[in-house]
């Protein structure tokens, strides 16, 4: 059971959601992409959200910044997230427009607002849960892709949900965060995902 637990803490790590989000996308959506130019494109969000932050992670560790990926304590949060928010922001002014990928668009930039909401609340010495925030952002695309693209998502989105459980469960058996912390993670990742839904669908 530990183990089982465990693995959500490493499948559905924040750095993994852009990526898998990118995934989701290019296999469900019906419009006709390039398989070339969709490889390139998640490699590209690859390296940038995956990649990149855990080259830095590195680099924050050597320094002292930072003691382990899971970021435990607040003041450990604030560079790293700080980092993200700049690649994320890259992500959506050089990769993915508005006009020709505006699901990926308004999918990066409420994860933009995502993260900002977590280094405020960073900076008012409270940690929110980042695997919540990540994991239930993801789900509530997936219904809106199974909406705008008018097809049946149901065990995708059935699976993430359950996902949250899943991750939710993992983060209070390690005893990383409270209840509070996890409800406040999953609203975080949630609202903005479904705040965007206006501009795309």
């Amino acid at each position: 059971m530990n183990r089982f637990l465990k693995i959500a803490d490493y499948v559905f790590h924040p750095l993994c959601i852009p990526t898998f989000g990118v995934l989701l996308y290019f296999l469900v959506t019906p419009r006709f992409v390039p398989q070339q130019l969709m490889l390139i494109k998640l490699l590209v969000v690859f390296i940038l959200t995956f990649l990149i932050p855990i080259v830095f992670y590195f680099i924050l560790k050597n320094i002292s910044l930072v003691s382990s990926i899971h970021l435990k304590t607040v003041k450990e949060r604030k560079a790293p997230l700080v980092i993200l928010l700049g690649l994320l922001l890259l992500l959506i002014r050089v990769v993915f427009d508005a006009y020709t990928y505006s699901a990926l668009y308004y999918f990066f930039l409420a994860a933009m607002i995502s993260v900002l909401a977590s280094i405020i609340l960073v900076y008012l010495n409270y940690k929110s849960s980042l695997h919540m925030m990540g994991i239930s952002g993801l789900a509530m695309f997936s219904i809106a892709l199974s909406i705008h693209f008018g097809i049946n998502l149901l065990l995708t989105i059935a699976f993430l949900l359950f996902a949250c459980g899943w991750v939710a469960s993992s983060r209070l058996h390690s005893k990383s965060h409270t209840n509070t912390e996890l409800l406040v993670g999953f609203f975080i990742g949630w609202i903005p995902q479904l705040l965007m839904v206006n501009y795309w669908l």
